[in-house]
């Protein structure tokens, strides 16, 4: 009988415990815990609340035990780019400050303007795309704001990485979310001393790069006996898109993929980085990947601006609306003629008081018709994030020289049929939806290679096309 496997799936806004076997070839889950995650506000900026995530790490690896579904391995990821210090008796310092904060507002100025570090050199070393809340943008932040933090700091570890550490004991960078610090050069898959060393910030805190499928230990004793079992930790690709990236069925190397979340993440897997110019001006990131792949991409605001008009409308109302109503009600403003597209990757968007507000004052701006329904609103956001899809398939054929022939979407967003339709309308591209559960599932691909359920990931994926549906979506 095969092994059983557990990855610990974590969002911004939820995380969820998910079993996983091989059963006859085919990858069977079970969802066995799931809880919310969220920012809160403390001391001035905007945190994520360490222990209450750990704790439900904990409970979670309880639950499934309880339950008979004793893991042999557990894998976790999570988002990129936060991160906590540790002091000399890996004690935290500071807050896990999240990446919506403000506090990384005009560091890349102030950089260029005090000749300390072009994003042009950085790019050209690290091909990671510019976004404010860049790991290394937090660090110089902490540094001007807090220089004794850094001064103390003998640790540096991401989300994940630390939760791991809290587990097992074992400190270790895991290369897939180092590589979004925008601090590991492209080429040798390693820190950039140079990088560090021009931000001014402790070499010494970085630990060793671990690739996935790495064995990092086993339960201390103290989580072995708080959840009732011992099991190895395996590291997936820690980074949530890069374990969503694994689960994408493409049926050729002409694949584009959209991991379609809280962030829209669309691109293509390559085997070496393209930092080129051209790269840069286009934003487009080389995000470190399983087996040294690259994933070439670029982060869209995605389905974070529905979630924000969902929950304000829920507000209003005293009721939630389901995900089916508003696809419903942006279909019916449709047929009724309303019409309008927004930038989506402005930074109002990002972390507004009022997304609703916010989708209204910019269509205002661009001069289009300002939605006054929540079906006209709904409809803004989709039709706005397929238009943006289209322009960034243009781009990403300019840059790599392909010709792509489809759009393969995994995750939570490859439910939404409306939005898949209009992805494919827009881009003149099918469409093949699904599995939604990417993210888990290629956070479980590892855990299955690394038992020898699969001799590669290229049998792994073959094996997805068995194992869940797959909607098609063909261009109108």
């Amino acid at each position: 009988m095969g092994q059983r496997h557990l990855a610990i799936d974590i969002g911004a806004s939820s995380g969820r415990h998910i079993v996983g076997e091989v059963i006859d070839g085919r990858m069977v889950l079970e969802e066995v815990y799931r809880f919310e995650n969220g920012l809160i506000e403390k001391d001035g900026h905007l945190c994520w609340d360490m222990d209450k995530l750990f704790k439900n790490v904990v409970e979670g690896l309880r639950v499934a035990g309880e339950r008979g579904l004793v893991p042999d391995t557990i894998g976790i990821d999570t988002w990129a780019v936060d991160y906590v210090l540790l002091d000399a008796d890996d004690h935290r310092i500071g807050d896990a400050v999240g990446y919506r904060d403000s506090r990384t507002q005009g560091v890349r100025d102030l950089l260029e303007k005090q000749h300390i570090l072009s994003f042009d050199e950085q790019y050209m070393r690290c091909g990671i795309q510019y976004q404010q809340f860049n790991t290394c943008y937090q660090l110089y932040a902490q540094k001007a704001e807090h220089p004794e933090q850094l001064a103390s700091a003998r640790t540096f570890l991401m989300v994940p990485d630390y939760l791991n550490f809290l587990l097992c004991g074992v400190k270790a960078n895991e290369y897939t979310n180092a590589s979004t610090t925008a601090l590991v050069n492209a080429k040798t898959m390693d820190w950039d001393n140079g990088l560090i060393d021009r931000l001014g910030l402790p070499r010494e805190i970085f630990q060793p790069i671990s690739m996935p499928g790495t064995v990092l230990g086993t339960f201390t004793p103290e989580i072995a006996e708080r959840v009732g079992y011992s099991a190895q930790i395996v590291l997936p690709a820690t980074h949530d898109t890069g374990s969503a990236w694994l689960a994408v069925p493409a049926r050729d190397e002409k694949a584009v993929y959209l991991s379609s979340g809280t962030w829209s993440l669309l691109g293509c897997e390559l085997r070496s980085a393209i930092t080129t110019p051209a790269s840069a001006q286009a934003n487009f990131t080389n995000e470190g990947g399983y087996e040294g792949r690259f994933r070439y991409l670029k982060n869209i605001m995605g389905l974070w601006m529905i979630q924000n008009v969902r929950r304000e409308l829920g507000k209003e109302t005293g009721a939630l609306p389901s995900w089916g109503e508003l696809v419903k009600a942006a279909e019916a403003a449709r047929t009724e003629g309303f019409a309008a597209t927004v930038d989506v990757d402005q930074p109002a968007f990002l972390a507004p008081q009022s997304m609703v507000s916010e989708i209204r004052q910019a269509c205002r701006e661009a001069g289009k018709s300002v939605p006054e329904t929540a079906g006209e609103v709904a409809l803004v956001v989709y039709d706005s994030l397929a238009s943006d899809y289209a322009r960034c398939v243009q781009e990403l054929k300019e840059l790599t020289g392909t010709d792509y022939t489809s759009i393969n979407i995994v995750g939570g967003g490859s439910n939404n049929a409306y939005l898949n339709q209009a992805t494919a309308d827009a881009t003149g591209l099918p469409v093949f939806a699904g599995p939604t559960e990417g993210t888990a599932l290629g956070n479980l691909m590892v855990q299955f290679i690394a038992e020898g359920a699969y001799p590669d990931l290229e049998s792994a994926r073959r094996a997805l096309k068995d194992s869940f549906e797959i909607t098609e979506y063909q261009p109108r």
